[in-house]
C-alpha cells in the first residue's frame, strides 16, 4: 500500500474496564470509539486484556490459594469473548460507525478445544467493521502463566491499511528481539504496544522501539484504581488492603519515529490520548536507519518465523468407514465470517491414504 498523502490522527485509549463484566466493558469500549472518532481519531487503540479486564490478581494472590483463585478464573472465563461472537461483531459495528480502525485488547476464550482456556489477545477492525485478524500473546509473563495459554506463530500479522502498514506486540513481547524484528522486517509504519506495564523503563522501552524501527509507535495501557475492583472479590479485602489509590497509573504515550513523545505520558487518569501521523516520518528517517533493510545483514543473520498454527485436536475418520479424513483449521488473521477460502489450500478436507498392503 502507498504511504498516505496528508497527515492523519490516532488515538490511544486510557481507561478502566468495567471489572470482569464483558458487556458493559464493551458498550464503554463503544462510547469511546465514538469519542475518539468525533475528534478525528481513523486509528484508535485500546489497551492490553481491555475486556473484560486484566486479571492484576495474578500479581496478588499466591498460587496456591485455590479457593479465591478458582472461582476468579471460573468468572474470567465466563466474562472472556470469543473470536467470532456476539462481542466482536458490537465493536466491529462500533468501527463501521466510526469510520476508524480500532484495536482491541480482549481475553480470548478458546472456542475450538476445551473451552476452558485463555487467550491474551489483539484484535484488529478496520472502518468498514471487519474483524481483519487477532494475534495472541506468544509468552505471558509470569504471574500470567496462571490464567493465559501461549499464542503461536499462526497469529503474527502486519495489515496493509491506507493508514499505512499496522501491527504490534503485546506488553513484554515487545522485550522479544526475534518478535519485534519481525514486525519491522514485514514493513510495520504504525506498530502497536498495548499493555499493562508503566513506568520510566516501559516508556523508555517505547522510545527505543520507536527509534529502533523508526515507526510511530502507540503505548496504551489500563488505568485501574482499587476502587475500579467491586468489594465483593474476596482478593481485594485480603491482598490490596491499604494498598495505594492507583494499581496501575498508566502512562500511555505516542511516540514518533524519532523516539520523542508526541502524546502523554499521561498518568493517574482516564483520557483519550491524541497525536497526529506525519506519513513522510514513515519512510524519510530510514535513510540513516533501517534495522530489517540495508542495516539487516542477510549474510550474517538469519530469521525464520514459524506461522503454521497448532490447534489442539485434529479429527480423522477411517477412509474405509467412508468418511474422509478432516482437519479444522481456522484461518487466525480473517474476518469473522469463516468460509472455505479461509482454510489453508488443500487443508479444508483432506483424503486419508490407505495404507499399502503387506505382501505374503
Amino acid at each position: 500500500m502507498p504511504t498516505p498523502s496528508g497527515k492523519f490522527k490516532i488515538a490511544a485509549v486510557q481507561a478502566s474496564p468495567v471489572f470482569l463484566d464483558r458487556e458493559a466493558t464493551v458498550e464503554k469500549a463503544c462510547r469511546l470509539i465514538a469519542e475518539a472518532a468525533s475528534q478525528g481519531a481513523r486509528l484508535i487503540v485500546f489497551p492490553e486484556s481491555f475486556i473484560p479486564t486484566y486479571p492484576d490478581w495474578v500479581w496478588a494472590v499466591p498460587p496456591g490459594r485455590g479457593k479465591i483463585l478458582n472461582p476468579l478464573y471460573a468468572e474470567f472465563l465466563a466474562n472472556a469473548v470469543e473470536v467470532p461472537g456476539a462481542a466482536t461483531e458490537t465493536l466491529a459495528r462500533a468501527a463501521r460507525k466510526a469510520g476508524a480502525y480500532v484495536v482491541m485488547g480482549v481475553t480470548e476464550r478458546d472456542t475450538a478445544a476445551s473451552g476452558a482456556s485463555l487467550y491474551n489477545t489483539l484484535l484488529y477492525f478496520s472502518p468498514e467493521g471487519v474483524l481483519m485478524g487477532k494475534h495472541r500473546k506468544l509468552v505471558p509473563t509470569g504471574g500470567e502463566r496462571l490464567v493465559w495459554a501461549y499464542g503461536d506463530g499462526s497469529t503474527l500479522e502486519v495489515y496493509d491499511t491506507p493508514l499505512g502498514k499496522l501491527g504490534g506486540l503485546i506488553c513484554w513481547e515487545n522485550y522479544m528481539p526475534l518478535a519485534r524484528y519481525t514486525m519491522y522486517a514485514w514493513g510495520t509504519q504504525i506498530y502497536i504496544a498495548a499493555t499493562w506495564d508503566h513506568g520510566e523503563t516501559w516508556l523508555s522501552t517505547l522510545r527505543h522501539i520507536a527509534k529502533e524501527g523508526r515507526v510511530y509507535v502507540i503505548g496504551c495501557c489500563i488505568a485501574l484504581r482499587s476502587a475500579d475492583i467491586p468489594d465483593r472479590f474476596e482478593y481485594k479485602e485480603k491482598f490490596y488492603s491499604g494498598s495505594r489509590e492507583w494499581i496501575n497509573e498508566g502512562d500511555s504515550a505516542i511516540v514518533n519515529p524519532e523516539g520523542e513523545f508526541i502524546a502523554g505520558p499521561v498518568r493517574m487518569k482516564e483520557e483519550i490520548l491524541y497525536a497526529e501521523v506525519d506519513p513522510g516520518q514513515m519512510r524519510g528517517p530510514k535513510w540513516m536507519l533501517d534495522v530489517a533493510g540495508h542495516y539487516a545483514r542477510p549474510d550474517v543473520f538469519e530469521l525464520i518465523v514459524h506461522r503454521k498454527a497448532h490447534p489442539m485436536i485434529k479429527v480423522a475418520e477411517d477412509r474405509d468407514a467412508g468418511i474422509a479424513s478432516s482437519y479444522y483449521h481456522p484461518h487466525p488473521n480473517r474476518s469473522a465470517e469463516l468460509t472455505a477460502e479461509a482454510l489453508p489450500p488443500s487443508r479444508g478436507r483432506e483424503s486419508a491414504r490407505s495404507k499399502p498392503k503387506r505382501k505374503k
